[in-house]
């Protein structure tokens, strides 16, 4: 039925033509914020418990494309309190407003952000939340008055990916063209778990539930239409997810923080997801010796995959004189801490040479700090910069062609499949450090 969206209690209608405005505005099986469907006489529709007003009701008329046929529920992972598993729950179906797109989400990458959100890492950031950031799918609703030119963007049926900076486009720093430190993003996706209008489009039993970036390890997410590019056919959802976060945090560090060109040395510290990442885009711009430091053998000998031409295991040497060592006693030109531990960020400090780049990207538990020689820091130039992602507008549509023309290898990237089903398993295993490279949850 056309208003099936609602386990409908209707109380009598005062005349006729009152009880069939409200099954018109039902019928239309979009919403609109803070409209109440109700009359001087209490008439009222009570979905589960909570008024229609808990939704979004739109008129017909302000509707765009898509919408129609879509489920009333759909499923979201949940964080509810940190060192506790996620929850697989049901949602009522999320609505997009304008400028926001709905996608029926294909793959999400399991990324460490999120395991530090679950682990009590992140204690600012508010809960209960769906985690999920690096996500593939396909459009099936744009949000009502939403610009023309993105809805010809982004049509229906279109498969898209998204980023996990999510920009406004319109504050100071969108207007520079610096997406990553979009300004909105951060008061309120980051600061609140909302989208720009300060509140979420997921409701749970009535209940709000926050959004750790799109919320995107579920089977349906609302996205900022400008932290989207179309993904052609030819490649494939799962393997593509990782361009969201992984890829395109590795692209920021290398192409933005540390300008990488042809012939510079470079090691990287950590070569998990996003280090491996770089590793492929330091390969792509012409590095010359490409440097690997982790723990792991086998992790280090995927990286030679990638492109690394040296491998270090820093539990067996001593990563910073091996370096040093391979460099002619120079140090690297760039080095990047992709794994954010005071550790590595003392490593990264010293294994640069004299006026080189140390470039942070790993996070870490809120408060961590890092120590550096000052006067070495002074002296000798060095420049220490920090690198959050990339910018949503011009470079994801980048990666998303050097993975097309397999520039950046993206299926040898993707390490693990899991079913939504598995997303316990899933973080369980990063948080083991059992997944080299990247994992991928399949949803649908």
């Amino acid at each position: 039925m056309a208003f099936s969206m609602f386990r409908r209690v209707i109380t009598k209608s005062k005349t006729q033509s009152q009880h069939s405005l409200t099954l018109r505005l039902l019928s239309s099986r979009v919403f609109i914020h803070n409209t109440i469907i109700s009359n001087s006489n209490n008439n009222s529709i009570v979905e589960n418990g909570g008024s229609v007003n808990s939704y979004h009701c739109y008129s017909s008329q302000a509707s765009t494309v898509g919408g129609v046929g879509l489920p009333s529920y759909m499923r979201g992972a949940v964080f509810w309190e940190p060192n506790k598993p996620l929850i697989i729950e049901e949602f009522y179906m999320p609505r997009p407003k304008s400028g926001e797109i709905l996608i029926k989400t294909k793959a999400c990458g399991v990324c460490h952000s999120d395991l530090h959100l679950m682990k009590g890492d992140f204690p600012s950031y508010i809960s209960p939340c769906v985690v999920g950031h690096e996500i593939t799918g396909e459009v099936v609703e744009h949000g009502p008055f939403t610009d023309s030119k993105i809805v010809k963007r982004y049509p229906i049926g279109s498969h898209v990916v998204g980023a996990f900076i999510m920009p406004c486009g319109n504050c100071f720093f969108c207007s520079k063209g610096e997406d990553e430190l979009c300004e909105d993003f951060s008061a309120y996706n980051r600061a609140k778990g909302t989208l720009f209008d300060g509140e979420t489009r997921l409701f749970l039993r009535g209940k709000p539930i926050f959004m750790y970036c799109m919320g995107g390890l579920a089977e349906y997410c609302v996205v900022p239409a400008h932290a989207l590019s179309i993904l052609p056919n030819s490649l494939p959802y799962t393997d593509s997810a990782i361009l969201g976060c992984a890829v395109f945090t590795a692209y920021g560090a290398m192409a933005h923080a540390a300008e990488v060109r042809p012939g510079d040395s470079i090691v990287v510290i950590g070569v998990g997801g996003v280090g491996s990442s770089c590793l492929q885009i330091a390969r792509a711009f012409g590095a010359s010796d490409i440097i690997a430091v982790d723990v792991q053998d086998e992790k280090l000998q995927k990286a030679k995959q990638f492109g690394a031409t040296h491998a270090i295991n820093a539990i067996q040497e001593d990563a910073i004189e091996k370096i040093r060592e391979i460099t002619g006693g120079m140090g690297v030109d760039i080095a990047v801490d992709a794994l954010g531990k005071p550790q590595t960020f003392f490593q990264c400090t010293q294994s640069v040479r004299d006026g080189g780049k140390a470039v942070m990207v790993g996070l870490t538990q809120t408060g961590a700090m890092g120590e550096v020689d000052i006067n070495r820091l002074v002296r000798r130039k060095i420049k220490v910069i920090g690198s959050y992602g990339a910018r949503p507008r011009q470079d994801l549509p980048k990666l998303v062609r050097l993975a097309e023309t397999s520039i950046l290898n993206i299926s040898d990237a993707v390490s693990r499949k899991y079913k939504f089903e598995e997303a316990v398993q899933a973080f369980h295993d990063l948080d083991q450090g059992s997944i080299v490279g990247r994992a991928v949850i399949e949803i649908s």
